[in-house]
């Protein structure tokens, strides 16, 4: 639950690669179990206010995967965001998580913060981009909410992590999204997936995340593709009303 100085719980689920078929592995990885996993010991130890979902839902692009989740989250009774990954299809997760208590790529005002959903899917291809349009909307939102605080949240990373492999794979106009937050000092945070591993660093006064994966996790650091030995993970997000970010990750065994 929340305390007096926070403002919004959130339970932030990234990554799972579901299929149609519940019992299908990727990598070796069955990822209904795992989703099942992490999803169960997160609300175990947390009660969110709302469940972010950061992108890859599906790997096989298929009406079923986004069903599941939407059977398996709908008894929360909580709001559900999600946005896309370069693994999604963008019209099938819309159609699908888009009514009742989800909503697809719309933006959250809760008290003094503003959470703003942005697609950064452009195909399969892996990378992603924001584009001309929508950073101008972005820039104009932001430009005209009287919210104090503002958390931007993505799928594919706007900034370099370190792995020559999965930065050829990120945000294509990462420096277009970050000259326009700095115009805009009241965004305190980017958040994001795709990386499949933690990532938690400050720069400029801009507290920025990355969060592990629900199925496998990249090893951090490496230029060529490799599995890490680490097991699923899910990330919590507490914002304050005076502007600070607590969060932690927490990942399970294999």
């Amino acid at each position: 639950m929340t305390t007096a100085t926070t403002v919004l719980d959130i339970l932030q689920l990234s990554d799972p690669h579901l299929f149609a078929d519940p019992a299908a592995r990727l990598k070796g990885v069955q990822t209904s179990e795992t989703f099942r996993r992490a999803l169960q010991h997160a609300l175990a130890a947390l009660d969110p206010d709302i469940v972010l979902l950061t992108g890859d839902l599906s790997q096989d692009c298929s009406a079923e995967t986004y069903a599941r989740i939407r059977q398996l989250l709908e008894p929360l009774r909580v709001p559900v965001f999600c946005i896309p990954g370069n693994h999604d299809d963008p019209q099938l997760m819309a159609r699908e998580l888009r009514h009742g208590h989800f909503h697809y790529c719309e933006n959250l005002r809760h008290e003094n913060w503003l959470l703003c959903m942005l697609d950064t899917w452009d195909g399969l291809r892996g990378g992603g981009r924001v584009g001309e349009a929508q950073l101008a909307e972005l820039d104009a939102k932001l430009e005209s909410s009287d919210a104090e605080h503002v958390l931007v949240c993505l799928h594919h990373h706007p900034v370099p992590v370190g792995s020559a492999w999965l930065d050829a794979v990120g945000l294509d106009d990462g420096d277009e999204l970050l000259t326009v937050i700095r115009r805009h000092p009241r965004v305190c945070g980017l958040l994001w997936g795709h990386i499949h591993q933690r990532y938690d660093h400050h720069a400029d006064g801009l507290r920025m995340m990355g969060t592990p994966s629900t199925c496998y996790q990249f090893v951090r650091g490496r230029d060529d593709f490799a599995l890490d030995s680490l097991g699923p993970g899910y990330r919590r997000i507490q914002l304050r009303s005076d502007g600070r970010i607590d969060t932690h990750v927490t990942q399970l065994k294999p």
